[in-house]
């Protein structure tokens, strides 16, 4: 096994456990709000052009208003999550922090007074914008491959950043669409690759062949 695979595989299993620590914690509130009636959510979701209410902004994604809500966010949150922490934490953490802030700043600037806005889809939108854009800025061909991927499968979600549907933080949704792109283009790996000897032909073995094939795709 390669460096760079060996590498892969432990980042890997280090984001699958943070994004099912993630849905642990987003559950574990959901039955604490449940029991005190959604009192959580209308009391830490966020109100928008309230100094007082800024802070809410992170706990926003952690709460919801019903179990439909929860069960529509949580699905595609493990998927694009775990994409989008597999190749490493500390870009994951910071693309989190900017979709969070992102999404939160739309919703507290131009959401109406009187709504009270929870959810966790401000992160859905902002995984699906990072991981469509991040593989071509670092041109690296696997997570390109994934970024087609997920725009060509999930492309519907596009419609939830439009006003057309009651009842839905579209703001919410847009501002964090907004942020994956941006943590993507911030994040993107900027400095040019080291130069490397040509490595040697692989010997005849499958096992050979198959580590250049996955060292080729940029793992």
């Amino acid at each position: 096994m390669t460096p760079k695979l060996a590498r892969l595989l432990a980042d890997s299993r280090r984001a699958l456990l943070t994004v099912l620590g993630m849905l642990a914690v987003i559950w574990a509130v959901q039955v604490v709000n449940w029991m005190d009636d959604y009192g959580l959510s209308y009391d830490f979701g966020l109100m928008p052009r309230r100094l007082d209410e800024l802070p809410d902004m992170f706990t926003m994604p952690l709460l919801h208003f019903g179990w439909g809500h929860i069960e529509a966010n949580s699905w595609p949150l493990f998927v694009f999550g775990f994409l989008s922490a597999y190749r490493g934490m500390r870009k994951f953490l910071g693309a989190t922090l900017m979709i969070v802030v992102l999404s939160g700043l739309t919703v507290w600037l131009f959401e109406r007074p009187e709504v009270v806005t929870a959810g966790a889809s401000g992160l859905v939108y902002g995984y699906f914008g990072y991981l469509v854009l991040r593989g071509v800025l670092d041109r690296n061909l696997l997570d390109a491959v994934i970024g087609v991927v997920v725009a060509a499968v999930y492309s519907y979600l596009l419609i939830g950043v439009l006003p057309v549907a009651q009842g839905v933080s579209w703001l919410g949704h847009l501002g964090g669409l907004l942020g994956g792109l941006a943590a993507a283009w911030l994040l993107r790996n900027r400095g040019p690759k080291a130069a490397a000897a040509p490595a040697p032909e692989p010997a005849a073995g499958s096992r050979a062949a198959l580590l250049k094939e996955l060292d080729d795709l940029g793992l």
